[in-house]
């Protein structure tokens, strides 16, 4: 039994993301980050993105402005933790494809990582 509708397995996930062209990943990367910031919020997807993407705080910030995202709405929350209007999470996409040569395997690796959480969107 199919475990949802895109894949039985993170592996099997992974393995069809593969065939898929660049510009795929990143409508699915960006698609799935606004749909988690509605359900989990914009620190979660915030988050799960630096760790999918191996990136700090400070590279996060530097990944948002590349993408095109306004440098005065990159903020802190009162815990200090970077913060981002969810709105421009999509700025995060295009700034990781500037910033790094495997910015694609790091947005399959985001996709695959929340696996579990797209079978509630």
């Amino acid at each position: 039994m199919v475990a949802n509708a895109l894949s039985a397995s993170p592996k099997e996930y992974r393995s069809r993301l593969d065939e898929q062209p660049d510009e795929q990943i990143d409508s699915w990367a960006v698609e799935l980050m606004r749909d988690l910031s509605i359900r989990l919020g914009v620190r979660r997807v915030l988050r799960d993105f630096m760790a999918a993407a191996r990136v700090d705080e400070r590279e996060l910030e530097r990944i948002y402005a590349y993408g095109g995202g306004p440098a005065a709405t990159f903020g802190r929350t009162e815990r200090g933790e970077a913060m981002v209007p969810a709105i421009a999470l999509h700025c995060l996409v295009p700034g990781l494809h500037r910033s790094v040569k495997d910015a694609r395997g790091r947005l399959t690796a985001y996709l695959v990582d929340s696996f579990d959480e797209i079978i509630f969107i």
